[in-house]
């Protein structure tokens, strides 16, 4: 004879809803030393009974809950019945003694209640009235057995008051088990924040060490906690393999920092490539390079923020990062100096990107969640790194180098804008001509005293050759139109501003433009640029120097985009540049760039 197949019985919803409630407050930091088995003294714990209660739930002071499967609630319901169990026991509200009362056991469901609505434990399956009294609960208590309960804030007979004998040395102290959660709980949110865990309740996930060691500067480290929140981890194992990056790279411009997943690193070893990455951005040594060789003044960089890691005890040093106690209490331009006499040693070496290239990366790599950022990069650095080392000093963290307080000393005078460093050019080479006074030209003479003669003012005609001087501006098609707009708009009002009559302009690609000697407000708005081919600035620099009627020691200005010709030029110049463009060749003359 066959047999009936086994009937399947399937669980109930309830019962399901109650215990993933349960599982979800027994796994929370907040009641965690209340329930874990594993505490010596006595745990909560919790039963559901078939038979009716007169309330929700009922909680005694051996910290055991009782729930009848006859009310039916969602998670979030039983979630906030049983959390409101727990708080009883926590907030010592079963202590030996205790009134057993109506008006005390609803004040006591009452500071409960207030407590969860603050930090959201569950939803109310009986809900309360939105404004509840915030008088403490000896206070409410009070009042209600002399005025009677509220009929609204009546609460259920949830309470077992009757006394519990413990073995001696074995009593529960909730009081101080919660204190514990609570303590346990604020450190857990702390980690949230950080992103050491995904959630309170959560525990902690299983994150790579990057990431943590990412966490640990918002976290623990002030003085780059606030540079590394603005940042992005990108760890890309094929982005990595494709460009080269052999540990890690940043790209200031993106926020991003590129690591290598496949790279084994400890945690420790990770907050040192962290920091000297974060490092970079923050003090900005990809534009502190100007003409120099890109990837030397990296190396130089490296061994300067290595040396301050390893004194500041910043993580581990990886093995063969760059690093050499030789170099201790120099800056970034004196170690680039001393190594530039050694290219083909220092060509071996490796950054952290490699052998070969730097890890300052000047544009963001084409990975899949780029994203663009409005924020000025400079401003924001500026201000977290110097709001982290007065933290850094307010709490005695510790001693920093001297070379990198120095530099951070130095961000707090914000560098001098372009057109003010343009304008003091104009002042030093382009002199004012200044008006003389002389009887020769006749004066308006006052109204009270009229007989006295005054000389007058005017300004002698030989001065107006040396106040003067030369515009180069680059036409080839890789220059805007709103840069050269830009540029020529600050010469002229600058020019105006020191009395320069005229300017000799030179527009040059391929070819040089003479457009000769025309007006300041010409230059600003009315010149026909012609060219936009090539790029040889080099003929408009001796069509300037070999004009008879342009002066001997007239500065030059040059406007281009870098994408140029070597150049050399034997007097006064200077060039006006976009932000983030490189001349080919070191500038021997100053170099503005236009924001």
């Amino acid at each position: 004879m066959a047999r009936k197949p086994k009937r399947v019985v399937e669980s109930d919803p309830n019962t399901l809803a109650f215990q993933a409630a349960w599982g979800e407050l027994a796994g929370h930091p907040l009641f965690e030393p209340m329930t874990a088995f594993d505490y010596p003294r006595p745990h909560a714990t919790v039963a559901i009974v078939a038979a009716p209660l007169p309330g929700l739930a009922r909680v005694s002071a051996d910290g055991s809950i009782v729930v009848s499967r006859t009310r039916r609630l969602a998670k979030d319901e039983w979630r906030w019945v049983l959390a409101h169990c727990l708080l009883h026991l926590g907030f010592d509200h079963l202590a030996p003694g205790a009134e057993d009362d109506a008006a005390y056991r609803a004040a006591a469901c009452l500071a409960v209640s207030r407590f969860q609505r603050a930090v959201k434990l569950g939803r109310e399956p009986d809900p309360l009235p939105d404004l509840l009294p915030t008088a403490e609960e000896e206070e409410l208590a009070a009042r209600w057995r002399r005025q009677g309960v509220p009929p609204e804030l009546a609460a259920p007979p949830d309470l077992d008051l009757s006394p519990v004998r413990f073995r001696p040395g074995h009593e529960p102290c909730w009081p101080d088990r919660f204190a514990l959660g609570l303590s346990a709980a604020a450190v857990a949110g702390v980690e949230v924040a950080g992103g050491a865990r995904e959630s309170v309740s959560g525990g902690t996930t299983q994150r790579p060490p990057w990431q943590l060691a990412l966490s640990w500067f918002i976290g623990s480290y002030p003085l780059l906690g606030g540079v590394a929140a603005g940042f992005t981890l990108v760890a890309d194992g094929p982005l990595a393999r494709a460009w080269e990056i052999s540990i890690a790279a940043v790209s200031a411009g993106a926020g991003e920092i590129y690591v290598n997943p496949w790279r084994t690193l400890s945690e420790a070893e990770w907050r040192f490539v962290l920091a000297h990455e974060l490092l970079h951005v923050a003090l900005r040594h990809a534009d502190r390079g100007g003409g120099r060789d890109p990837y030397l003044w990296n190396v130089a960089c490296d061994f300067v923020i290595n040396g301050w890691l390893v004194e500041m005890g910043v993580g581990v040093l990886p093995d063969g990062v760059l690093y050499d106690p030789e170099f201790a209490g120099s800056s970034a331009e004196q170690v680039y100096d001393r190594i530039a006499g050694d290219l083909r040693r220092i060509r071996k070496l490796a950054t952290l990107r490699g052998q070969g290239a730097g890890d300052m990366l000047g544009e963001p790599l084409p990975w899949a969640g780029r994203r663009d950022g409005g924020v000025d990069l400079d401003e924001y650095c500026r201000r977290a790194l110097l709001t982290g080392f007065a933290y850094h000093q307010s709490s005695g963290r510790g001693l920093l180098p001297a070379g990198l307080v120095a530099e951070i000393r130095v961000l707090e005078q914000p560098p001098v804008p372009w057109d003010v460093r343009l304008a003091r050019w104009f002042s030093e080479f382009v002199p004012l001509v200044e008006p003389v006074r002389t009887y020769a030209r006749p004066s308006r003479r006052q109204a009270a005293t009229p007989d006295i003669p005054r000389p007058g003012r005017h300004r002698p005609e030989e001065a107006v050759r040396r106040s003067t001087f030369g515009v180069v501006v680059d036409t080839s098609g890789s220059m805007g139109a709103a840069l050269m707009g830009k540029a020529l708009g600050a010469i002229a009002s600058y020019a105006t501003a020191r009395d320069v009559p005229a300017a000799r302009v030179v527009f040059c690609d391929a070819a040089a433009y003479d457009a000769g000697y025309l007006p300041v407000a010409d230059i600003a708005g009315r010149v026909r640029i012609r060219g936009r081919g090539g790029t040889r600035l080099q003929p408009a620099i001796d069509l300037l120097e070999r004009a008879e009627d342009f002066p001997a020691g007239g500065p030059i200005l040059v406007i281009t985009d870098g994408e140029c010709d070597v150049l050399r030029i034997r007097r006064p110049h200077a060039y006006l540049m976009p932000r983030g463009a490189r001349l080919p060749f070191t500038p021997r003359g100053p170099v503005f760039s236009l924001r």
